[in-house]
């Protein structure tokens, strides 16, 4: 029979036991916050890092200038070509127009942006919103119409203008500001030319040097595009380049002396003989 002390003893070791491990469940159950009983309806957790970003965004105040905000909802109102409340902008691109009194009248009387009172919506420069259209806005112009003219009209607009080039119903030049061109294909234009007119074309020998062309052209009264001198000789410079000139020596023999009435200051001194 064991002692009773050897059997309070143990009662005291696994009394100890069980109080830390009840100890530590107590700790686990209050940092998960969610009691057994309403594990089944508790809304699943979201962690803190998924939506860490946005908070930060929305608790710190945005001090960018006016125009970069004004720009930043534009650029948004553009992308979605949605009527947005100010509270959905605010959303999405963190500008607060309710606090900012001067982004919210700037874009009131912008002429990218219409404002019915209650939403802001992009406005297109010329109200295009198909292919058809912006086809028929580009054959109005027979001497050609920029590219930027249309390219804000709709979203998928640059698409339609190449499907065009596609077809064959506009073409696409670049002039020398780099600036892309649209110019409408007139179909009716397209005649048959008799093999024998091709063949005079093709005989009539045009000059080789580009400075007989360019004399050409101002002898009919056009401009050149050129200037094949001014390149050839910007080109010869680079080329064969002047070499520099040395700079000469100064001889300051023949400067002029400004402490003439001290003539000794400037005579050697004299090596006396020794007693």
């Amino acid at each position: 029979m064991a002692s009773p002390h050897r059997s309070s003893y143990k009662f005291q070791k696994h009394k100890n036991k069980f109080q830390a491990a009840g100890s530590s469940f107590r700790t686990e159950t209050t940092s998960n916050s969610t009691p057994p009983t309403k594990a089944k309806t508790a809304a699943p957790t979201v962690k803190f890092s998924e939506n860490s970003g946005k908070l930060q965004r929305f608790n710190v105040k945005d001090k960018s200038p006016v125009g970069v905000l004004i720009k930043r909802v534009v650029d948004l109102l553009r992308e979605t070509r949605q009527a947005l409340t100010t509270k959905q902008i605010h959303e999405a691109c963190n500008v607060d127009m309710i606090e900012n009194k001067n982004v919210f009248e700037n874009l009131r009387n912008n002429p990218k942006v219409v404002y019915d009172g209650r939403c802001f919506r992009f406005k297109s420069k010329h109200g295009l919103e198909d292919r058809d259209q912006v086809l028929r806005f580009i054959r109005k112009f027979p001497d050609g119409i920029d590219v930027d003219e249309v390219k804000d009209e709709y979203p998928t607009v640059m698409e339609d203008v190449q499907a065009m080039k596609a077809a064959g119903e506009i073409w696409l030049l670049s002039d020398k500001k780099k600036e892309t061109i649209a110019y409408p294909n007139d179909m009716r234009a397209n005649i048959n030319v008799d093999d024998d007119l091709k063949q005079l074309f093709w005989e009539i020998e045009l000059p080789r040097d580009m400075l007989d062309i360019e004399e050409d052209l101002v002898k009919n009264r056009m401009k050149p595009a050129t200037d094949t001198a001014k390149r050839r000789k910007d080109l010869a410079l680079i080329a064969n380049p002047e070499p520099k000139s040395k700079k000469k020596a100064v001889d300051f023999s023949k400067k002029k002396l400004t402490n003439s009435h001290l003539p000794e200051l400037f005579k050697l001194p004299s090596t006396h003989k020794s007693r």
